[in-house]
């Protein structure tokens, strides 16, 4: 898979080892930034990132900053986007399996990297249950949320 990876300063040093694990797994790393440890502002690189996700460009994402929300509101702006907040492994397994997300937002200083690494291991290993009706049934209603809320890409005018 190609994976979209971005983060902040408070989630670089993390986020180099989630790339580290995705290339070591056989991944593609499409890396938005930030290169080094500078302070810098979130939105800078999630937003191309989640971009790249929505159009097609990634297969999914993994976002890091200081507790994972600022990056998951950012993501969950952009139409076709599905991003949810994990810090354990149980819950990026039902963010998968449940919710089919496409994105995965970490917290670089909630949690450490063994416990990150293992989260990132169980959210690209799991397949979205869409053999069952009860799961389908709330992604659809979650996706017609965003069809009448969020415009798609190619309605936007830049």
């Amino acid at each position: 898979m190609k994976i979209a990876v971005s983060s902040d300063h408070a989630g670089f040093a993390l986020k180099e080892e989630v790339k580290a694990l995705l290339e070591q797994e056989g991944h593609e790393v499409l890396d938005f930034g930030p290169y080094n440890e500078e302070p810098c502002d979130l939105s800078d690189y999630v937003y191309p990132a989640s971009l790249a996700v929505a159009e097609g460009k990634a297969d999914r994402g993994i976002f890091v900053d200081g507790v994972g929300y600022g990056s998951a509101l950012i993501a969950n702006k952009i139409y076709g986007v599905y991003a949810a907040v994990c810090q354990d492994p149980f819950c990026a397994k039902l963010a998968r399996s449940h919710s089919d997300t496409n994105v995965l937002c970490l917290g670089g200083k909630i949690i450490g990297s063994a416990l990150a690494l293992e989260i990132v291991r169980a959210w690209m290993t799991t397949d979205y249950l869409s053999d069952i009706e009860k799961y389908t049934n709330r992604v659809d209603k979650v996706k017609k949320i965003a069809e009448k809320h969020l415009k798609k890409l190619d309605e936007i005018q830049e």
